[in-house]
């Protein structure tokens, strides 16, 4: 296969100043693509601000020859997603490809964590996702062209301690992905989600005291985090960002050298006339197997 180029395309990537997104944003302009690098510069709860994460990043790509600018608006604000995307529109002319990549981390107890934790989960997770992807959707919409890359996790599916907020934040950009992915189809718009495991200085903050809950040696824990170098995110969400890429509506597990479909499945399950409380019982194990299920489709629809 020749080599997937981005070639007078132009991205915008949140949350590129650092880890994952800086990965995103770093591959994409090695294959041609003009970057608007976005990131607020904040801690890890999104307080704060630095100019210096995503300038660092541009000052790293055009080092190499490619082209890129920074924007450091908080995509959490609608005025500020806008200013995202009118720079891109402003320094090189048009937008072909959004990565939603910014998100925050503030995990705890699910009894302790005050309702403004997890509204500021979804105003930077769900809604910095919706604000500007909502502000890139003229400019995609008129040119019959688009893509969007958000960020999800696998949080979302439970099973890791104490993420009650974030993964609730990421189960609302995986509706939210495959909602639009039905909307896009008819403008040439394809909207697909990565869900990465890397090491970053996110999950770093959680990483020891999930060790101790899940009563793993620290040295299991280091080697694992070894193996998670954010690098190895970038290759498929620069895949879901390609015209080439065949996929909408689709979510990809990756990390770690892998690549996986993450999909919602229907089970066979029971039918009945007159369903009762005791046909739910009885059929529990019918209802719960998997050996016949079907993935849910999205988008097929289009006009």
């Amino acid at each position: 296969m020749s080599e997937l180029r981005f070639d007078n395309r132009v991205a915008i990537v949140t949350g590129a100043g650092r880890g994952i997104g800086r990965s995103h944003a770093i591959l994409l302009a090695s294959r041609g693509a003009r970057v608007v690098v976005a990131d607020i510069g904040g801690d890890l709860t999104g307080d704060g601000a630095s100019r210096a994460p995503a300038d660092d990043v541009v000052s790293e790509i055009r080092a190499k020859g490619g082209e890129a600018i920074a924007s450091c608006s908080s995509v959490a604000e609608e005025a500020g997603a806008a200013t995202i995307v009118h720079a891109a529109i402003k320094a090189f002319g048009r937008l072909d490809v959004v990565v939603n990549n910014a998100g925050i981390h503030d995990p705890g107890p699910f009894e302790r964590l005050r309702a403004e934790q997890f509204r500021a989960m979804l105003d930077v997770h769900l809604f910095g996702t919706i604000f500007v992807t909502r502000a890139a959707w003229p400019h995609f919409v008129a040119a019959g062209y688009g893509r969007v890359v958000n960020t999800a996790s696998e949080a979302m599916l439970g099973g890791i301690p104490e993420l009650t907020s974030y993964a609730a934040a990421k189960g609302a950009v995986f509706a939210l992905t495959r909602n639009l992915a039905t909307e896009g189809a008819a403008h040439g718009i394809q909207v697909n989600a990565v869900a990465p495991r890397a090491h970053t200085r996110m999950s770093a903050s959680h990483a020891k005291k999930l060790a101790s809950l899940l009563s793993m040696p620290p040295e299991v824990m280091d080697e694992i985090n070894a193996s998670m170098p954010p690098e190895l995110c970038a290759p498929a969400a620069a895949f879901l960002a390609h015209d080439s890429c065949p996929l909408t509506g689709e979510v990809l597990q990756v990390g770690m050298g892998g690549v996986s479909r993450l999909a919602i499945v229907h089970t066979t399950g029971i039918t009945k006339e007159a369903l009762s409380i005791e046909d739910v019982a009885d059929n529990l194990d019918t209802i719960m197997d998997t050996s016949d299920a079907r993935v849910t489709d999205t988008t097929a629809i289009s006009s």
